[in-house]
């Protein structure tokens, strides 16, 4: 086999299981709107829950922390690249999610790497809920530890897992709220079964944080449970990028001496962390309280609407809500026919879900207005025929 014949293969098997991707410029693509040159459409593809990306005050952070600092760290953390603003902003956030310590990484992929590459050896065991992102799969599947997956959100396989012999530690990984499914995960249970296990729990809180719990403190806040690896992005609620791990004091000192991506990586400009900041601030404010009730107000209005159609919802009180279709020539029909009534949906197909759950994958923000629900509602009302 010739390396042509390899890439032409993977190209062509995509494309007869209608599983190809694409990418698509736009000029604006978070937000209430998408917009491609001189056209748009409502947005409900976009991960920005509470409307910050578009924030003027955290707008304006940047801009300062810019003329501040200028556009790039200059470097790994390391070596010049962990400024003030960055510390400023760890601190911070770790007082505000109950932990000792943050750290922060360029992005949720690379935290989820990095944490699982620095912490298991080959005597461990990783037991993962089988829809965990991407990134957690990947990196356990790498990692020499033996990976052992338990069936979505089931607390008892997981128990039955962990009980098993092992001659190393184990680590038990799981999602806050799903970001194919927008379902939560019953963390009480998940944290009693690995403390009975003596394990530890990671959850990677991508989709909780800010958007649910007291003051948005994510779903660990909601379910009382505090994990011993707890992993923040900040590309979605909080309307920005990169992520951050919370941990103990001792364990940030072990991963800043063997977590590659931070020790290899340039780290995100400090400009970036003094907008943060501010995020967080808006987060934690009556404003962010404010937005949240209001997408609360659009996921129910949205449900009710939903029900009507003939298409299956996911058991999500989450901003993402998903409509199973099933087969991925429909599912991109429906999104095309969407598209020319002026809403923007995309459609989610294997391999990134299982095969025959291909999805319209809804995602809605505080920036919508609610005629915007209905007018979803209507346009998916016509177009599932």
């Amino acid at each position: 086999m010739s390396w042509q014949h390899r890439i032409d293969s993977a190209l062509s098997e995509r494309r007869d299981a209608d599983a190809f991707r694409r990418r698509y410029p736009v000029t604006h693509g978070a937000g209430r709107w998408l917009v491609q040159g001189e056209q748009r459409w409502l947005n409900f593809s976009s991960n920005d829950y509470l409307g910050l990306s578009q924030h003027p005050q955290i707008i304006a952070a940047w801009q300062q922390g810019a003329d501040r600092y200028g556009t790039g760290s200059g470097g790994s953390g390391h070596v010049t690249g962990y400024s003030e603003a960055h510390q400023q902003f760890e601190q911070g956030l770790a007082a505000w999610l109950g932990y000792p310590r943050a750290l922060l990484f360029i992005s949720g992929f690379a935290a989820n790497q990095a944490l699982i590459a620095a912490l298991m050896r080959k005597e461990d065991r990783i037991v993962a809920d089988r829809l965990s992102h991407a990134s957690l799969m990947e990196a356990a599947s790498h990692s020499p530890a033996q990976l052992r997956r338990f069936a979505h959100n089931d607390s008892a396989q997981l128990a039955t897992l962990l009980a098993k012999p092992i001659d190393g530690l184990q680590l038990a990984v799981t999602e806050g709220i799903f970001s194919m499914d927008g379902d939560n995960a019953p963390l009480a249970e998940i944290a009693a079964a690995t403390r009975a296990a003596n394990g530890w729990l990671l959850v990677d809180d991508a989709h909780g944080m800010g958007v649910c719990g007291e003051e948005g403190r994510g779903s660990c806040s909601a379910q009382q449970v505090k994990p011993d690896l707890l992993v923040v992005t900040f590309g979605k609620a909080f309307g920005l990028s990169g992520a951050a791990v919370l941990c103990r004091e001792d364990v940030a000192d072990y991963l800043l001496q063997f977590a590659r991506h931070l020790i290899y990586s340039t780290s995100m400009p400090p400009a970036q962390a003094v907008a943060l900041s501010q995020a967080l601030a808006v987060v934690r404010s009556d404003e962010g309280e404010s937005r949240r009730q209001m997408l609360n107000r659009h996921i129910a209005r949205f449900r009710q609407g939903a029900e009507q159609l003939d298409m299956q919802l996911t058991a999500s009180n989450s901003a993402i809500q998903p409509l199973i279709v099933g087969e991925n020539a429909r599912a991109l029909q429906i999104a095309e026919r969407l598209r020319d009534k002026g809403c923007w949906l995309t459609a989610i197909r294997p391999p990134t879900v299982p095969a025959g759950t291909a999805r319209l994958r809804v995602t809605l923000t505080a920036a919508h207005q609610p005629h915007d629900i209905d007018t979803l509602l209507e346009v998916l009302h016509a177009a599932r025929e």
